[in-house]
């Protein structure tokens, strides 16, 4: 693996290249991205594709990324010109690209904006608030998880973001009705540290969250985009949020193993199944080709 910056205006992206480029096989490198995760997520992932250049990278502000645009908010369009520009300075696009989460979302909006970047893209549970039924109490919900945050710190956010995106179905009277989860229940601290710039439990990431995608450009764009959903998750806030943009899209929402972090191996407090994923990531990928 070899570790890359790429300086910009705005910001000096981070990013890693697992393999050789040009690529050994002629393929095109396998692009990995999250949000608000970085490339740390993708370890488990990526070495289950030694065949393959594996490219990984830290959104602008967070891990190895820092920004100089005076900003603190994650905008999907912004990060989609990051991710472009990474692809630009690899000399080897169009590339396949596997999106999660966040970074799904950044997907969307790169191949709206540069259709020709991607050949396939993987879009792993978006989190698309406003295409949900119960959008609004959907919002309330991620309101819900803010407000804990910014009254009694990271403990309490995080464990009311843990109730919301494990809550099963629709939003519901019932689910208002919970009393508010103790942090300490799920091993998290009742401290507060005083900080509030935690991107998942924040306001910095609204943008990803509330984003609309371009059905139009989507459509019209010659990337073959996939939507994906967790067989574990599909329930859940992120799999709903999937299967409605696939519907948008006018396809089936495809299902892989595990759950929203499937991919995710024992380094992670929330491992999934790796090898599975892998395997049918590269089913996937390889049906496109």
């Amino acid at each position: 693996m070899t570790t890359h910056v790429l300086e910009t205006p705005e910001a000096d992206l981070a990013y890693d290249v697992h393999g050789p480029l040009p690529t050994a096989d002629g393929r095109p490198p396998l692009v990995m991205i999250g949000q608000p995760m970085d490339a740390s997520g993708f370890g488990s992932l990526a070495s289950h594709f030694p065949e393959r250049t594996v490219i990984t990278y830290d959104p602008r502000g967070l891990g190895r990324s820092t920004r100089k645009d005076g900003r603190a908010d994650h905008v999907p369009e912004t990060q989609a010109a990051d991710v472009h520009a990474v692809i630009r300075a690899l000399g080897a696009g169009p590339v396949d690209m596997f999106a999660s989460s966040g970074g799904a979302v950044t997907a969307l909006a790169l191949v709206a904006a540069y259709p020709d970047d991607v050949t396939t893209l993987v879009a792993h549970e978006p989190p698309l608030i406003p295409l949900l039924p119960d959008a609004q109490a959907a919002e309330r919900a991620g309101a819900a998880v803010r407000d804990a945050y910014q009254k009694k710190g990271w403990g309490a956010g995080m464990a009311a973001f843990v109730v919301m995106t494990s809550w099963q179905g629709e939003f519901t009277d019932d689910y208002f009705a919970q009393p508010a989860p103790d942090p300490t229940v799920f091993g998290m601290p009742t401290e507060d540290d005083g900080s509030r710039d935690d991107p998942l439990l924040s306001d910095r990431s609204s943008a990803v969250s509330g984003y609309r995608p371009d059905v139009d450009a989507l459509t019209a764009a010659p990337t073959r985009v996939v939507i994906a959903v967790g067989e574990e998750s599909r329930d859940t806030l992120t799999g709903r949020t999937a299967v409605a943009t696939a519907g948008l899209l006018g396809q089936q929402a495809t299902v892989f193993p595990s759950h929203h972090g499937g991919f995710l191996g024992g380094e992670s407090g929330y491992a999934g199944q790796p090898e599975a994923f892998a395997r049918r990531l590269r089913e996937v990928i390889d049906k496109a080709g």
